[in-house]
């Protein structure tokens, strides 16, 4: 099966886009620390900061799709 986020930018892209949105930020502030792909489950988790929070976002490659946003 075809996978929409086939590489590690588009999946960074897609995270920064759902986290500009929920929190009301511009890219610009946004910054990526860490991401890894989930061979088995197809996931890619990406972990973004702003000022001082940070969240981990978590999307379906196969749908290109944000699954869940967790702060932490």
């Amino acid at each position: 099966m075809k996978r929409r986020l086939e590489k590690e930018k588009d999946a960074i892209a897609l995270a920064i886009s759902g986290i500009a949105k929920k929190y009301d930020k511009t890219p610009e502030e946004l910054k990526t620390l860490e991401t890894k792909y989930h061979d088995d489950a197809g996931d890619w988790y990406v972990a973004i900061g702003w000022e001082e929070k940070k969240a981990i976002v978590k999307m379906d490659s196969v749908l290109g799709t944000i699954t869940e946003i967790k702060e932490i």
